[in-house]
């Protein structure tokens, strides 16, 4: 049935072995599934549109998966750490690509914003992936996987914008959604056959889970620091990618859907810091390379005030940026991952499941901000934003 055999939360780390394939399957399920979360983010203009939602509150259409992806991490990811890990994502996808449908089917505002906010919820299956590859891993390698394995998670946030905008360019936003669901009908059945079950050693009630989730937030130093450390990151880049677009076909660029889709292309640069930074999280140089990802996350933002919009030159600034803030928002992530993932295999989901509820919280609050600062003061306040929260961060990291 599987070649893999089947795994305990306690089996002995050195004996696992985790083959290319495998590494491969976890890492493309990783993509197609965190891809339906940034769908939206390029066609905020044309569906807030075809619903009729006014420009102050387009956001709402990125935010509204983003809350459900964080209620998603805080009450269905855990349940990782105490139910049959295989059943649990496939159950979590069936969500994910009923909402996908739903949005497809949508004409109105608020029932569209319903089916956001769950396929928010549905996508965290991808969540459930990633400790599951860590399971995997023997302990000397860990964060190379995950870093693998987040590759393919990072390569599909970054392709799913411009892949959304391609697609809407030639036909419309709805058979984005469409495309979607299918892929994710198929994904299932591969994943269903492929993957080995995994049943954890936990025998806590979903109510001592939630309340082990608690104690664990407010007694862990790591997961409290690299989470908030992420968040303002996370919402500098929520920030960025909600409003380039309308930036980019605005006034002053005057940019096609496909010229966004292309712009979007850049961000996928950013991927490859995720197995980099995996490896120095290997060799224990976390905190020697959170620094510079910050910075780079900073400079981003501030390249783009070297030119006036509008320009080629700023265009290009604009390209450049985009993939210094990918890149080190993609290994402040890994790195973030590395280090909670060492903290223990028994309650491994449910951290994670901590960690990127704190910094999705960032990234709505992102999505939000960058839609009000865009329409209140355009790129120059948005911009300046986005410079402030990873020097946020940084501030915060200096007193570790």
């Amino acid at each position: 049935m599987n070649n893999v055999a089947a795994l305990s939360a306690d089996a002995t780390p050195d004996r696992r072995i985790v083959p290319a394939w495998m590494t491969f399957l976890l890492a493309a399920a990783c993509g197609l599934i965190v891809a339906n979360i940034y769908y939206a983010q390029p066609l905020v203009g044309p569906i807030s549109a075809a619903l009729g939602l006014p420009p102050q509150a387009a956001g709402l259409i990125v935010t509204m998966t983003q809350i459900g992806y964080v209620i998603g991490l805080l009450l269905i990811v855990p349940l990782g750490d105490l139910i049959e890990n295989r059943r649990l994502v496939l159950c979590v996808m069936a969500v994910g690509g009923l909402a996908l449908l739903a949005a497809a089917l949508c004409t109105q505002p608020l029932p569209f914003l319903a089916a956001a906010l769950f396929i928010g919820i549905g996508s965290v299956s991808v969540q459930i992936l990633v400790p599951y590859a860590a399971h995997l891993a023997p302990d000397a390698m860990r964060g190379q996987v995950v870093g693998n394995v987040m590759s393919g998670l990072l390569l599909g946030i970054m392709l799913a914008r411009p892949v959304a905008s391609f697609i809407t360019h030639v036909s419309s936003w709805h058979v984005v959604f469409i495309l979607s669901t299918v892929v994710m009908v198929v994904l299932a059945i591969v994943l269903g056959w492929a993957l080995p079950p995994r049943m954890p050693t936990s025998r806590l009630r979903y109510g001592e889970l939630l309340a082990s989730m608690a104690r664990l937030a407010l007694t862990t130093p790591t997961l409290q620091r690299r989470a908030l450390y992420h968040a303002c990151l996370f919402a500098a880049f929520s920030l960025f990618w909600t409003t380039t677009p309308l930036l980019l076909t605005g006034a002053d660029f005057g940019l096609s859907q496909t010229g966004v889709a292309l712009f979007a292309l850049a961000g996928v640069a950013g991927a490859i810091a995720a197995p980099i930074a995996g490896r120095i999280a290997d060799r224990g140089w976390i905190r020697l390379a959170t620094a510079p990802a910050m910075l780079a996350v900073a400079a981003a933002f501030l390249m783009t005030h070297i030119s006036a919009t509008g320009s080629n030159l700023a265009l290009t600034l604009l390209v450049a940026a985009a993939i210094l803030l990918d890149f080190g928002v993609s290994a402040n992530l890994v790195l973030g991952q590395r280090a909670i993932f060492a903290l223990g295999a028994e309650y491994r989901s449910r951290l994670n499941g901590l960690y990127m509820a704190t910094f999705f919280v960032g990234g709505a609050i992102g999505s939000a901000l960058g839609g009000w600062a865009y329409a209140r003061g355009g790129w120059a306040l948005t911009s300046w934003i986005g410079f402030a929260l990873p020097i946020a961060a940084l501030l915060y990291f200096a007193t570790e």
